[in-house]
């Protein structure tokens, strides 16, 4: 890796391992985690598809996601929506 750094919109990747997403997907991502606390309760469970329509008609940012979720922050598969919720909101 490399401690270089690219600038694409909002987005922001650090090449020695961190990764943010861009604001308006954290937008998006929060409504997400709080419709599906409101639907099923605080004790739901999400995973970074659920992000996403079940087409990849975004690749990119599914890759961005993707990168944050797994590499950045090693989450598993299903994670409580409260804690994403949390970790975007807080700017992780």
């Amino acid at each position: 890796m490399w401690g270089g750094l690219l600038c694409f919109e909002t987005l922001i990747i650090y090449r020695d391992g961190f990764s943010a997403m861009r604001a308006s997907f954290r937008t998006k991502a929060i409504a997400r985690c709080d419709a599906k606390i409101a639907k099923k309760g605080e004790g739901v469970g999400l995973s970074f598809y659920a992000f996403f329509a079940n087409k990849n008609d975004d690749p990119e940012q599914l890759m961005e996601v993707a990168t944050w979720w797994i590499e950045t922050h090693r989450l598993d598969h299903f994670e409580k929506a409260v804690k994403i919720r949390q970790m975007i909101a807080s700017g992780v």
